[in-house]
């Protein structure tokens, strides 16, 4: 019995050890602008657990630093998601999606190209 519990204690220690309170993650979200970027950042940040969001205009990339034991990337990519952004695993609703301003409809081809004409 006593080995039983030694077992156990020891398998709850290792799980627990094996979450990292500053992992890195990278995930794609769509977005145009600038104002994009200020929401996605905001978005991510208001999950619990995430310590840094920084998204680049250009490669839409989000880099995360976030703790793996109080979030996971499926719940920072809810948020987002909620905030009216896409990612590759979490589509935003019709509903939030058309909250955002219209200069940031990114599922939208000409919203698209006339920000890539301000990146130019």
């Amino acid at each position: 019995m006593k080995k039983i519990v030694l077992v156990l204690a020891l398998l709850v220690g290792t799980v627990s050890f094996a979450q990292n309170k500053n992992a890195k993650a990278t995930i794609e979200v769509d977005g145009v602008c600038n104002m994009c970027k200020e929401r996605i950042e905001k978005a991510a940040i208001k999950a619990k657990g995430v310590k840094v969001a920084n998204w680049d205009v250009n490669t839409h990339e989000l880099k995360l630093i976030f703790d793996e034991r109080k979030t996971s990337l499926t719940n920072i990519q809810q948020s987002i998601a909620e905030a009216g952004h896409d990612t590759k695993e979490i589509k935003a609703t019709d509903e939030a999606y058309h909250k955002l301003h219209t200069c940031c409809f990114y599922r939208d081809e000409a919203v698209r190209e006339d920000h890539k004409d301000d990146k130019q």
